[in-house]
């Protein structure tokens, strides 16, 4: 049944993305606990990220002839070990040097979701795409407050069984998974000299650059703008969590209408507007959070769509595309939150609005190039 073949997939991508959020709610406690300054402990995230780029490259290679089971469950297994290791880190440096592993892990787990989706076919891959992806919010849903309340009942390092709870859950399931027939290695070199794979790197690199920029900081910006406390804040970035998992289970409907790379780039043109209005138009509460929630609408169908083109423009490489998604997703990450945060240190919150504008108008013009296969010559 499809059902139970995504549920290892979902699974592995939430963890993927718990090996991240964790670090929202613990890193006061941990900075505090460590003798360091939340911006020094917050570098955890700076090297889960470098790193995971790093190993996504790589595994572009072998994804395909290791095959995705393996890879699921090897992540989830160094997930559970990892946990450990960030939970009794006696010190700042072995808590950064643990991070390292916490980007392997993270850029197998992600890769792995990804890639098996490459498994499913027709109407059935555009509904489990939509499924994976949804799940970067569970963990903003479900891995957030629940890390907080840990933390505050018990200590920070309590708080990293939460992901390592979901990874036994995801090394249990992923057995269910079968190998797949194995392929030859695929150098990075046969990726990137095709066009429309270098169009839609591109776009990608842009749209999770901006969307990133835009989650980073909106919390502060809520907080900042409209007043609201931060548990509020919490609670105004779930919503648009929500917002994002709804419309992305969702997404396969809007597949089977409309072309791929048409709806990619309107949704890139909505978040562009809707952002823009957010950051720069000051607006009450009510109609902020109401933009937040439709840009996370419109993310939620961008997100999937974008990576079930990936899967369809180099047939038999899907894996390989999936890791390469991987490392575009961390390093989208790692400039949106520091060319966001400059911006936003020198102009304010409008110039952020500018930004998350131009990029995703240039992203969506960018994927409208990409030639999807049923339209190739």
């Amino acid at each position: 049944m499809p059902a139970a073949r995504i549920a290892p997939l979902v699974l592995a991508t939430t963890t993927s993305q718990a090996l991240l959020v964790v670090l929202a709610p613990t890193v006061v406690a941990v900075a505090a606990e460590l003798r360091t300054s939340v911006a020094v402990a917050g570098q955890a995230r700076t090297v889960t990220a470098g790193v995971a780029v790093v190993v996504s490259l790589l595994l572009t290679r072998r994804v395909e002839a290791v095959g995705v089971p393996r890879l699921l469950r090897g992540g989830a297994a160094l997930t559970i070990g990892v946990s450990g290791a960030v939970a009794i880190a006696p010190n700042l440096v072995v808590f950064l040097l643990a991070h390292v592993l916490v980007g392997v892990a993270l850029a197998a787990l992600l890769t792995a979701g990804f890639a098996g989706v490459a498994g499913f076919s027709g109407h059935d891959r555009a509904w489990a795409i939509g499924h994976v992806a949804g799940a970067n919010a569970l963990a903003w849903i479900i891995v957030n407050p629940l890390a907080g309340t840990v933390t505050e009942w018990l200590s920070w390092r309590a708080a990293h069984a939460v992901p390592a709870a979901l990874a036994v859950a995801t090394l249990i399931l992923g057995h269910r998974l079968r190998p797949g027939r194995q392929q030859a290695d695929v150098p990075l070199r046969a990726l990137v000299a095709d066009r429309n794979a270098r169009r839609w790197i591109g776009a990608e690199l842009l749209a999770y650059g901006c969307w990133t920029a835009l989650l980073t900081f909106v919390g502060a910006f809520f907080i900042q703008t409209l007043a609201v406390d931060a548990a509020t804040a919490g609670w105004l970035l779930a919503a648009g969590a929500a917002a994002f998992f709804a419309a992305s289970t969702r997404s396969g409907r809007l597949v089977a209408r409309v072309a791929r790379r048409r709806l990619v780039a309107a949704a890139a043109v909505a978040m562009a507007a809707l952002g823009l209005a957010l950051l720069a138009v000051r607006l009450g509460m009510v109609p902020a959070v109401v933009l937040f929630c439709l840009v996370g609408v419109a993310a939620g169908v961008r997100t999937p769509v974008s990576s079930g083109l990936a899967l369809e423009l180099l047939p038999g490489q899907a894996g390989a595309m999936m890791a390469l998604r991987s490392a575009v997703t961390q390093l989208g990450y790692l400039l949106g939150a520091a060319v966001g945060g400059a911006l936003l240190a020198v102009w304010g919150y409008a110039a952020l609005g500018v930004m998350v504008a131009v990029g995703m108008t240039v992203s969506g013009l960018l994927i409208l190039r990409v030639r999807e296969p049923s339209t190739r010559p």
